[in-house]
């Protein structure tokens, strides 16, 4: 072995025995001194009971390596200690929730690797001083209880490769089936109903990923929530976030106040910027998704850029500030799970995170709401089935053939409102029957559309048809998704039986999705897109001392107001 600092350890040695003070003199023949204390003993009487000035620097040097090797044991023990402590620290700052099972599971691919699925929800709830304050709208009601609603809303999906990403918003004001839920923690519960898809949070986070599992098809393992305050936290962990504007832009109801071009954002500013909705696109929750993924990106690309996720004390640091502001489910309820999910989504390329918006379509029965439009049950299959929206170069993906085969051909000839279904179910999960039954009618079915059990349990879902009714029996297939290959005849009337091959969800889960009609209307962009700017609304979205203008108008009418990054 070697010494670091003297070198090789015999040679330092033998160099410092030649020359240790109080060994210059000769003893008597017959004595020795064997070193140490009897060395100094032995010395002190050969001349004449006194003792060497210069042999206590020896065992002050002895004693100092004692103290300085004491000091150094202690100070590993301490920094130890501390680590532990801050590691404790963290994960007693997590609040964690249950999900029950309700969001299904994942399956491993071929390789046994398995896909992350996260739910992502905003919640507009004002539980805290700080939220209303944040918040507003507390001024008659105080601070408020409960969960509030889910007003954000993204599914995230990484890879099994962990290769590429997809996140897709769904827009609040989306009417859905609610299942049945009950909130372990408040004993709120309901029997299911059909409304907004953000209200289910009321019932609890693990009723929203069940409302979302439904409504998709997609297994989702895990949530993430944050509040309010959450944003302002995380923003300011990351030193801010780089974003753009297409025009000035006052939005009188979030309070967001830009001038046109890039901002860096922290804190209050960063919340107003993701919460406007009247101040982008058509003044509607669906343009609030966009400036949202660009927001996103834009946080993404300085966390790759700055090494944040890859540098312990960055990670340490933003983890910190993470855990006070989220709450997870008991799959992420640890600084170790957060810490290895930040190492997975930073595998993800930029040019590989490809965000989308759920399309959808006007809810006939409401102006104000919308319901799944054409393409997104395409976009929930390539989740489901964890397909990229990109290739490698980064670029969108070609469209999938095995989805359009699997497809039901058959043009729909008979109105939906003149056919009434009956539905079986044929598995063992309750409610299956229920939740076709009703999503048929919110498709606008005949409301004489029943449900009842199968007469025994199938392990594959068919349409049978009686004579002359194929037509009808095509139109519920191409609502459903539900391939060609399920229809028969027999019978009389359109009768579905739901399979154990069809456990979730109200659209039959194909093979596979096409993946050009899954980003067609999806505002579909990737997180290394850093020349987008959010784009101002350019209508009369919002109001100033009770008139109606534009977000460019607003902003130039409040000169004296200043912006929210001043």
């Amino acid at each position: 072995m070697t010494d670091p600092w003297d070198g090789p350890g015999g040679q330092a040695t033998r160099h410092r025995t030649d020359r240790v003070p109080g060994q210059r003199g000769s003893l008597p023949d017959g004595t020795r001194p064997t070193g140490g204390r009897a060395a100094a003993r032995q010395a002190a009487k050969t001349r004449g009971g006194r003792r060497s000035r210069r042999a206590r620097p020896a065992g002050r040097g002895k004693r100092v390596l004692k103290i300085l090797g004491l000091c150094t044991a202690v100070l590993v023990l301490v920094t130890a200690g501390a680590g532990w402590w801050f590691y404790q620290h963290l994960n007693g700052n997590i609040n964690s929730v249950s999900l029950d099972g309700k969001g299904g599971t994942e399956k491993a691919d071929a390789f046994g690797r398995t896909p992350i699925n996260i739910l992502v929800i905003g919640s507009d709830a004002r539980t805290s001083k700080t939220d209303c304050k944040l918040g507003g709208g507390c001024s008659q009601t105080g601070v408020q209880t409960g969960n509030g609603n889910a007003d954000v809303e993204m599914v995230v999906h990484i890879s099994a490769d962990r290769s590429n990403a997809t996140v897709m918003s769904i827009p609040r004001d989306t009417m859905v089936d609610v299942p049945a839920c009950k909130d372990t923690k408040s004993g709120q519960s309901t029997s299911g109903y059909y409304g907004q898809v953000n209200s289910a949070l009321q019932y609890g986070a693990a009723c929203q990923v069940a409302t979302v599992h439904q409504l998709t098809g997609i297994p989702i393992d895990h949530f993430v929530k944050l509040d309010f305050s959450g944003v302002v936290k995380m923003s300011d962990a990351v030193g801010g976030v780089s974003v753009c504007v297409s025009s000035n832009v006052y939005d009188t109801y979030s309070h967001l106040k830009l001038s046109k071009g890039s901002h860096t954002l922290k804190g209050q500013a960063a919340l107003e910027f993701v919460r406007s909705r009247h101040g982008f696109g058509d003044g509607s929750d669906l343009g609030r998704t966009v400036s949202q993924h660009i927001f996103l990106s834009a946080m993404i690309r300085k966390f790759k850029s700055a090494g944040t996720l890859t540098d312990p004390t960055a990670v340490y640091s933003l983890a910190n500030a993470a855990t006070k502001a989220l709450t997870v489910d008991d799959g992420l309820g640890s600084i170790k799970k957060l810490i290895s999910l930040a190492d997975d989504v930073n595998k993800v390329p930029t040019k590989r995170m490809t965000f989308t918006t759920m399309q959808t379509a006007p809810d006939p029965n409401n102006s104000n709401r919308v319901v799944v439009g054409s393409g997104a049950k395409d976009l929930f299959a390539t989740m489901a089935n964890d397909q990229a929206l990109t290739t490698a170069s980064g670029k969108k993906s070609a469209a999938g053939s095995a989805a359009a085969s699997a497809k039901p051909t058959a043009t729909a000839t008979v109105p939906a409102s003149q056919i009434a279904v009956t539905v079986e179910n044929g598995t063992e999960i309750t409610g299956r029957a229920s939740a076709i039954a009703n999503a048929l009618i919110s498709q606008g079915f005949s409301t004489g559309t029943s449900t009842a059990n199968a007469p025994a349990s199938a392990t594959t879902t068919t349409l049978t048809y009686g004579s002359g009714d194929k037509a009808e029996a095509q139109t519920v297939a191409k609502a459903l998704d539900l391939p060609g290959s399920h229809l028969k005849s027999g019978g009389s009337g359109v009768v579905l039986v739901v399979g154990s091959d069809w456990t979730s969800g109200t659209s039959y889960p194909a093979s596979s999705g096409d993946t050009k009609a899954a980003v067609a209307n999806a505002n579909a962009s990737t997180a290394s897109d850093s020349k987008t700017c959010a784009k101002v609304s350019p209508y009369k979205t919002v109001s100033l001392n009770g008139i109606a203008m534009t977000p460019a108008q607003a902003y130039a009418a409040a000169s004296k107001k200043p912006d929210s990054d001043e």
